[in-house]
């Protein structure tokens, strides 16, 4: 899912947040410089007004996009920005004012005051704020972006997008097309590929974004168009011959200097991220919570029956292919992970690509019986009302998973992926998704799981992630029920 304008609303949200911290200090010091006190609590009207002051703020933020472009934007363009948002909000307090009866009670210099003091506060806060988002942004450079391009316009394509990299990106490499560059760089952007072999350098190596950018007398790679979207790859395209892809999501904006028409699975806007990951930060927090207390059950009870460590901690590959620690309370042996090499030819998945088999030796308790019946043990149930997941709500806090996605692979299971089969980590992984809710221990083809990943991303929701929440604690009260 195209999500890189979700990270410029987080990065709004910390404008949002400094202008209310500009706002509400300049209503603090305008009073203090007309009343002569400092103690503006204790008057009814303004310290009543201060609540409304930050909701007058954000709502106009939101509404009126007054952080929209905002790493882009020169200073004096920013000032002007600066001084329509005081004036809207002035506009706001002024009416709020008037509509309670309060006019007689305040002071309209402690408000005209604000206003000034604000504009100039808020103004230098961004400049800062900017400046230091860039430094950051400088130095990580999280995401990556592979140019497609003739050797003609190579020069000038890298130039355009070091000089106006409001992004950040870092340009992982050139593939040129209508001859053979590779081992060559320009800017010191080196060349992977041709057209040709695109796809095998993306395979070993990811890649986020793709800006493809031709003369007019090149053909477009739509073939090679596709299989960047199949990978879960946003694709940007300059506005010249754009041919129709179905069942992408697609629309216009600036990369660089570009006017480019961009390409992905699907697209949310920033409100709508902003509320995922809000459903996520209060969801992580309970769940949390909620894995403290069983702490305090299940920590005993596995130390007793497999002594060792109470938490299980393993590599898994997350969004974008970045790697991260997943935790879980450990419902297997300590040997589980050596062990599984041996089981393999018990897999139930087909290509490795995941791991299930029916009486997993390697689970706390769990036996075969000499009669072949499986005798649950302490992980059994553990995994069968999904006790050993909560820790991955940690894993949500810190920002590695989310409620609701796709299930994290493995190391060695991601090394195995398809081409297609890249495109279940365009999003957050989650601990539960449209794919666990569907009868997880019934569905071994991976084909399906992915089918059921890439239907979850291209119809995503706060809506459909609610739905599947629901479905998850039902299932899970099911299986409660069937014990």
């Amino acid at each position: 899912m195209y999500n890189r304008k979700v990270q410029g609303w987080f990065k709004h949200l910390d404008f949002i947040m400094l202008d209310c911290v500009c706002l509400y200090l300049s209503l603090f010091l305008a009073y203090a410089v007309r009343m002569g006190s400092l103690n503006m609590f204790a008057d009814e009207v303004y310290s009543s007004v201060s609540l409304v002051l930050l909701l007058a703020d954000i709502a106009v933020a939101m509404l009126f996009d007054s952080f929209k472009n905002v790493l882009k934007r020169g200073t004096y363009k920013e000032f002007t920005v600066t001084v329509k948002h005081a004036c809207i909000v002035e506009t706001v307090i002024i009416t709020y004012f008037f509509t309670m009866r309060k006019s007689a009670t305040y002071s309209r210099i402690v408000i005209y005051l604000m206003g000034m003091i604000y504009v100039v506060m808020s103004y230098c806060v961004r400049l800062w704020w900017k400046a230091h988002l860039r430094k950051i942004m400088k130095k990580e450079k999280k995401r990556s972006l592979l140019i497609v391009t003739s050797w003609e316009k190579a020069e000038e394509v890298v130039e355009n997008i070091l000089k106006y990299n409001y992004e950040q990106f870092r340009v992982e490499g050139l593939v040129i097309a209508g001859c053979n560059m590779e081992g060559k760089s320009v800017l010191g952007v080196p060349v992977i590929g041709t057209l040709q072999n695109a796809v095998d350098y993306v395979r070993r190596k990811w890649v986020d974004e793709a800006l493809i950018n031709l003369p007019d007398s090149e053909a477009f790679p739509e073939e090679l168009a596709v299989l960047f979207l199949e990978m879960g790859i946003v694709v940007h395209r300059g506005l010249f011959k754009t041919p129709e892809l179905k069942e992408q999501k697609q629309f216009v904006e600036r990369l660089g200097n570009y006017t480019v028409l961009t390409m992905s699975l699907n697209y949310a806007t920033p409100f709508q991220q902003f509320l995922k990951r809000s459903f996520d930060i209060a969801g992580g927090l309970m769940g949390s919570f909620a894995t403290c207390i069983l702490f305090l059950f299940l920590a005993p009870a596995i130390y007793i029956k497999s002594p060792g460590p109470i938490f299980f901690a393993q590599e898994r590959v997350g969004q974008n292919g970045k790697r991260f620690k997943l935790y879980k309370f450990r419902s297997m042996y300590p040997d589980a992970e050596e062990r599984k090499k041996e089981l393999m030819e018990k897999n139930r998945c087909e290509g490795g690509l995941m791991f299930k088999m029916e009486g997993d030796p390697r689970i706390i308790g769990s036996k075969i019986l000499p009669d072949g019946t499986v005798k649950k043990g302490l992980g059994n149930y553990m995994r069968s009302l999904s006790l050993d997941e909560f820790p991955q709500f940690f894993n949500v806090l810190k920002g590695d998973m989310s409620l609701v996605g796709t299930r994290p692979p493995t190391v060695d299971e991601w090394e195995k992926y398809e081409l297609h089969h890249r495109a279940r980590l365009a999003i957050r992984p989650g601990i539960t998704g449209l794919w666990q809710v569907s009868g997880r221990s019934g569905i071994t083809d991976f084909e399906e799981v992915v089918k059921l990943d890439i239907q979850y991303i291209k119809e995503w929701s706060i809506g459909l992630d609610l739905k599947i929440l629901l479905k998850t604690v039902r299932v899970v009260f099911g299986r409660v029920g069937a014990m």
